[in-house]
């Protein structure tokens, strides 16, 4: 009773015309950041972070959730209409929005992960009242090989259910992974694929990653195929949702916050992992199997609502224990600390107004994009009326805008175009994208948390087996690459069974 009490005393603070404009100044800003490609939440923080000296702390928080959330928003937008994701939560949205629009069904698609996203974040906004004291206890609790079971998960899962083959998900796989190798190793410093470049001594950004793999090898190939299609015009369609739709997708909302929020709470890759790991459940539950792949509905608006319950999640070790689980969770935490305001247990206590403000203006936000997203999904739509050779053109502009604003340096470009040509060379021969950009995204990290977890055991592979959490989640895997071969015999006895019947 006492957080409800605390909740509406944070509406007072948050209704009030001045944060409510800063609420719209975020979303309105986000949603504009999000729809262009390479330029995510995180760098629109910390672009603004100077901006936002002269304000009143409470304003300058409500408007940077506004701009996180906003940028989830957009980011599936350009996801979903020209393959291109605006930042990583967006991709998986590309995997089955991006043939819905190409099948004139983009304006459903970007009403899904509309509704997705606001039904993800109130659910997500709302345990997050609820369960920030027990989720942030058990983040607290769990330790590296944890960490590392649940990357191992991910990787495993994503190269099972996508591509033609599994061995080609894999070599998707090993490519991310091999990028994701460039740079100064963690622990030691030693320089790996530099070639002796101190420009990639920072490692190869993601962002650049799948701009290059979506949106330049998407360009690339659209070109290269170009003289073979009619250049016909793609029809918008129907703007609205119907009841088939909403009957396959209401689940898909519902479920995807029990996935993103826990995850968003620990520090193992943000709404990444638990995007693939809702496509994959989706994948698994779905009735219309033979749509996969080629526009089903459910896998937009599973992972999109399971991204935006993720960013509660982040919220949650952000405020309750000053623990950063996103690159937006740490740029909010050094604007914390430009305020003089330390997150952690006490926060509660010392910055009462500020806090709960923050988190009743979530619901806020959530409103005010649901209200401004909804409308403008045929509006939207109509960008795919563009002609393709301006459309992709302006797609190769905005790449390499967004890939040389990460770090400023001409290389970036090169490097953009290189990994643009894997993509085209993955499309070539079949291997899903999806897989190498988990790669890059998770393979750092899984490889510290291999390290640490060995570290500690002594050097001892079964450090990695000795937490009740770990031995679960290689359970998970266990049974995901064995359930292929169990099913076979399943399959032979049931059909024995029914021909004895008969």
């Amino acid at each position: 009773m006492n957080s409800f009490s605390s909740l509406m005393d944070g509406f007072g603070t948050a209704l009030t015309p001045a944060n409510l404009l800063w609420a719209a100044i975020g979303v309105l800003l986000g949603t504009a950041i999000g729809v262009l490609p390479g330029i995510g939440p995180a760098m629109a923080v910390a672009l603004l972070l100077p901006v936002t000296y002269g304000l009143e702390p409470t304003g300058a928080f409500i408007m940077f959730a506004g701009i996180y959330y906003g940028a989830m928003f957009g980011g599936s937008t350009t996801s979903i209409l020209l393959n291109t994701p605006g930042e990583s939560a967006a991709v998986v949205a590309a995997m089955e929005g991006n043939p819905m629009a190409k099948s004139g069904r983009g304006a459903q698609a970007l009403a899904a992960a509309a509704i997705g996203h606001f039904a993800g974040g109130m659910i997500g906004t709302v345990l997050l009242v609820a369960l920030a004291p027990k989720v942030a206890d058990l983040a607290v609790d769990i330790g590296a090989p944890d960490y590392f079971a649940i990357m191992v998960l991910a990787f495993i899962a994503v190269t099972s259910v996508l591509g033609s083959s599994r061995i080609r998900g894999l070599a998707s796989l090993l490519i991310g992974l091999t990028l994701g190798l460039v740079g100064l190793d963690q622990m030691t410093g030693q320089q790996r694929l530099t070639f002796g470049s101190l420009q990639l001594a920072d490692g190869i950004d993601v962002v650049i990653v799948a701009v290059g793999l979506f949106a330049i090898g998407e360009a690339l190939w659209v070109a290269a195929h170009l003289r073979r299609t009619s250049g016909r015009a793609i029809p918008v369609g129907r703007p609205w949702l119907g009841r088939q739709d909403v009957r396959r997708t209401w689940k898909s909302w519902l479920r995807g916050p029990l996935i993103g929020f826990p995850f968003g709470a620990i520090p193992a890759g943000g709404a990444e992992i638990p995007t693939f790991l809702s496509y994959v459940t989706e994948k698994r539950l779905s009735k219309h199997k033979d749509e996969w792949g080629k526009g089903a509905i459910e896998g937009v608006a599973g992972p999109e609502s399971a991204a935006s319950a993720s960013a509660a999640g982040t919220l949650v070790s952000m405020l309750t224990l000053g623990l950063p689980t996103t690159a937006v969770a740490a740029v909010m935490l050094a604007a914390f600390q430009q305020y003089g305001i330390q997150p952690g247990p006490l926060l509660f206590e010392r910055e009462s107004e500020l806090v709960w403000g923050l988190i009743a203006s979530l619901f806020v936000g959530m409103v005010l994009l649901l209200a401004l997203n909804l409308p403008l999904a045929p509006v939207w739509a109509k960008l795919l009326r563009i002609p393709r050779p301006y459309l992709y053109a302006g797609i190769l502009f905005f790449a390499a805008v967004g890939a040389y604003a990460v770090g400023g340096e001409a290389l970036d470009l090169v490097v953009l175009l290189v990994i643009g040509l894997i993509g085209f060379g993955m499309r070539r021969y079949g291997l899903p994208v999806l897989p190498a950009v988990i790669g890059v995204i998770l393979g750092p990290n899984a490889e510290l948390q291999l390290r640490r977890a060995l570290q500690i055991s002594d050097g001892s592979a079964r450090g990695l087996v000795d937490t009740p959490f770990s031995i679960t989640v290689y359970a998970l895997i266990a049974l995901i690459l064995l359930w292929p071969l169990l099913r076979k015999p399943a399959r032979a006895l049931s059909n024995s069974r029914r021909t004895v019947r008969e």
